[in-house]
């Protein structure tokens, strides 16, 4: 994760410039804004952008490239739904890119990496259990939480990994031996942190979950 663009061939980071200009025209055409007229819930989304940014600049890695920091997709993603989130998560990339931790030219790619694939993955997971799972208050946490939060995490790094070996400048046996075993740890942060938050705002405070309704979880269960 925070991957440095200059390992990558340029043709990658123009492929990735492109596709999140896509993926970002598409967010803001289809977010619903008109929920944000609340200057409360604009305040959880702002409030959460800013916190986000501090969580990302609490990281540790190996090598440049093979870092580890949480991810917050999976909150975002129930917090404030697919677009939303991912113009709210390149926000908080945009402002590591002000502090100096990102460099601009890798913006594109990292925010795919780091965004788009727990956002997105999350979004599928999402809407194939309330279409196939019961409408259940635990079945939304574990699934759509504690899940959904592990799963971004492996994928991204899975990804981030597979361009580090494939297109960067890393060994295979390198990754295995000085990155990967570590990523079972990560993956149970992601889930335990996302999945505590998650329950905490379901029962305190579910007009901030854009995912939840009381209606299909709670009532007449």
């Amino acid at each position: 994760m925070n991957l440095p663009y200059n390992v990558f061939p340029s043709w990658l980071n123009w492929a990735a410039t492109v596709l999140f200009f896509v993926l970002f025209v598409a967010a803001i055409r289809t977010a619903p804004w008109r929920r944000y007229r609340d200057k409360d819930l604009l305040n959880v989304l702002l409030g959460s952008c800013v916190l986000l940014l501090l969580i990302w600049s609490l990281k540790a890695g190996v090598k440049p490239g093979l870092t580890f920091h949480l991810l917050g997709g999976t909150l975002f993603m129930l917090m404030f739904g697919w677009a939303v989130a991912f113009i709210a998560m390149s926000l908080v990339l945009a402002g590591g890119v002000l502090n100096g931790a990102v460099a601009w030219q890798g913006f594109a790619l990292n925010a795919l990496v780091m965004g788009a694939i727990p956002i997105l993955a999350t979004q599928m997971v999402y809407r194939l259990a309330v279409k196939h799972l019961p409408h259940h208050f635990f079945v939304y946490i574990i699934v759509n939480a504690y899940f959904c939060a592990g799963l971004a995490m492996a994928l991204t790094v899975s990804t981030s990994s597979f361009l580090l070996v494939m297109l960067g400048p890393y060994r295979l046996d390198t990754v295995l031996h000085d990155y990967l075993p570590f990523v079972p740890f990560m993956v149970f942060g992601e889930g335990f942190m996302t999945g505590m938050l998650v329950t905490g705002m379901a029962l305190m405070k579910p007009q901030w979950l854009t995912t939840f309704d009381d209606r299909r979880y709670i009532a007449g269960k």
